[in-house]
């Protein structure tokens, strides 16, 4: 095993059955979920544990003020299933492509991924479909996450599609299958995902082996990941090891039942209600947050406050951010940053000169197509796809 490998492997077994590993902290979240400590698991600074197995680990909100790209060790860690590797030897890992509807299925190495293929690289926002499912009013069940369960990296790898054409889909093809080295081991079933062939075909979905210009981290899905740009983290299988093309719908746990949305134009339900039909939680909607402030801050009164934050969507692209520092009254334009490409993170800016007393900041985005986010949160009982306008209220002395 090569000698990186072997470290990563040591690191991980140090801390024991949790894999905890460096010093906690006590950490309280900004609404009334208790305590959450801050762990430094293996190749990943302190982040918020919610649950220690299977690992889930949100990030610091404050590290989203540092740039539009999520450091590697800073990045979100999040599985359903116990039974996670702990350790993997990249040289041996292979990708298995199959299925009834495919002619030639084949296997695949890491070296023969990364030399018989042009590699591409794209930059897009993975996110949780429960990110900040702790902020809904009345109270989901899930993992009660504030809006750390996001991040946006550059993701270095080599189309699906390229792939999948070697192995000469039929026409019968209808969906594509993906499955990971994570195993249930209380219940749930093996976590399988599936993609319509049209989608897997795209160009864009990707298998990457680097993130932010490294391996990718053993937490975060090494030695190669389902990269889906634009949709729910959901789909962005980890460890990916096995790639199946049917000539059906796919219906496993985690696509059906798990993972469904009100099928409506909203996707919404009246607080407390279940929806009459659902469907599969796909893209993602638009968001945008201020950064650089939080919730309950002082500031001086009189002195220019400039304020930064980031927005994004599901693959149309951030068109315009507007700020509000008097609760929703009255909007201006913020001044976009840097265009990184439509599935990233885009950073904005705006200042004012706040007067004494209290002032409630928001911020409003629009992507290319005209669609923005709720001036009041919408509810579904598996809080999903929360994008209601935040506010953040300052105090000026």
């Amino acid at each position: 095993m090569p000698a990186h490998l072997s470290l990563r492997r040591r690191a991980l077994l140090a801390g024991g059955a949790g894999l905890l590993a460096g010093p906690a902290a006590a950490f309280t979240h900004p609404f009334a979920n208790g305590e959450r400590r801050l762990v430094a698991y293996p190749e990943k600074r302190p982040l918020i544990v919610l649950t220690s197995r299977p690992p889930q680990l949100e990030t610091p909100f404050e590290v989203f003020n540092d740039g539009p790209i999520t450091p590697n060790d800073a990045f979100f860690v999040r599985y359903h299933n116990a039974g996670i590797p702990t350790s993997i030897d990249a040289d041996t890992h292979q990708i298995k492509v199959s299925g009834n509807a495919i002619a030639k299925p084949f296997a695949l190495s890491m070296a023969e991924l990364k030399t018989a293929f042009k590699p591409v690289e794209i930059t897009a926002v993975n996110q949780c479909s429960g990110n900040g499912r702790g902020l809904f009013n009345p109270r989901v069940t899930g993992g009660q996450l504030a809006n750390g369960a996001m991040g946006n990296a550059r993701w270095l790898g080599v189309p699906l599609k390229d792939l999948l054409a070697r192995a000469e889909p039929k026409n019968s093809a209808r969906q594509v299958v993906f499955n990971g080295l994570d195993e249930a081991l209380f219940g749930g079933g093996d976590f399988v995902k599936s993609l319509d062939v049209a989608h897997a075909m795209d160009g864009e979905v990707m298998l990457a082996w680097q993130m932010n210009g490294a391996d990718i981290p053993l937490l975060n899905g090494y030695p190669v990941k389902l990269i889906v740009p634009g949709y729910y983290g959901t789909y962005w299988v980890k460890h990916l090891s096995e790639i199946e093309v049917i000539d059906s719908v796919y219906e496993g746990f985690w696509m059906k039942p798990a993972y469904r949305i009100p099928d409506n134009d909203c996707a919404c339900v009246e607080p407390g209600t279940a929806p009459a039909a659902t469907r599969p939680i796909a893209r993602l909607n638009v968001r945008s947050f201020i950064t650089s402030v939080a919730d309950g801050a002082r500031v001086p009164a009189g002195a220019p406050l400039a304020v930064k934050g980031i927005a994004f969507d599901g693959g149309q692209g951030i068109r315009e951010v507007a700020f509000s520092t008097d609760g929703g009254a009255s909007w201006r334009g913020a001044t976009l940053g840097e265009d990184l490409g439509r599935y990233s993170f885009r950073e904005f800016r705006f200042g004012f000169t706040p007067a004494p007393g209290q002032h409630d900041l928001r911020v409003r985005a629009w992507n290319r197509s005209g669609q923005s986010q709720p001036m009041e949160a919408l509810w579904q009982p598996a809080g999903y796809m929360r994008n209601v306008v935040e506010s953040v209220r300052i105090t000026a002395a």
